[in-house]
């Protein structure tokens, strides 16, 4: 008589031999509507990279007088291909929202805030964030100073771009050049038309004297003969 636990054994035995392996059901169905892949416009197409960093944004809230937390992500510098214009963009993580979007001029100043040697605030007059122009000034953080260093000089870098390469600045300059020398041209052109008049003016005079005398010496002559005459 066998005993429970060999029992058991060959029961298991039993059910594992009679077990037959399956492949496994992989369960395929087509799409009901098909969806195509659609290409989204970033308007960064036409741009190139020339800075890209982890930091944090923030902004200051004059309405509470203090300075909130804008987002974190990569801000970068975007350089366009035909004009030359530098602006700043910033993405949130995860939604990719904008917290930054403004152009780069060369009056910025790029300012150390609270003493820290990671952060710099600066302000703009139109910051397109929110999809409308409004007049910003933002902090940045960022995670050790060599990133801060690194935006701090490539922002310069930018903004020289912009001073000398950029067609809206390049043509205020040239403007301002003709417009000078048309000033210029204009402050000259009078001064031969006053020595002409002076001259024509000196020369009247000088007839007008010659007349004059001529004159004087006619009625000196006819006194003369009237005299004689009287005699």
């Amino acid at each position: 008589m066998s005993s429970p636990t060999e029992e058991s054994v060959r029961r298991n035995s039993e059910s594992e031999g009679g077990e037959v392996e399956t492949p496994e059901h992989d369960p395929h169905y087509e799409p009901i509507v098909s969806l195509p892949l659609v290409d989204i416009q970033t308007n960064e197409e036409e741009e190139e990279e020339l800075c890209k960093i982890r930091a944090r944004l923030y902004r200051y809230d004059t309405h509470d007088h203090e300075w909130k937390e804008r987002g974190t992500g990569d801000i970068k510098l975007l350089r366009h291909k035909a004009n030359n214009s530098v602006r700043v963009v910033m993405r949130r993580d995860k939604t990719l929202k904008v917290c930054a979007n403004h152009f780069i001029t060369p009056d910025i100043r790029m300012n150390v805030h609270c003493g820290s040697d990671k952060a710099f605030n600066w302000s703009v007059f139109a910051d397109y964030a929110d999809e409308t122009c409004k007049q910003e000034l933002l902090a940045i953080k960022f995670g050790n100073p060599q990133n801060a260093e690194l935006w701090k000089t490539k922002f310069a870098e930018a903004q020289e771009i912009v001073r000398t390469k950029c067609s809206l600045y390049t043509q205020d300059q040239s403007s301002d050049d003709e417009s000078s020398i048309t000033r210029s041209e204009d402050t000259d052109t009078p001064e031969p038309k006053s020595s002409e008049k002076t001259v024509d003016e000196e020369a009247k005079k000088e007839k007008g004297e010659n007349v004059e005398s001529d004159g004087v010496i006619l009625q000196l002559k006819e006194l003369k003969v009237d005299s004689e005459k009287s005699e």
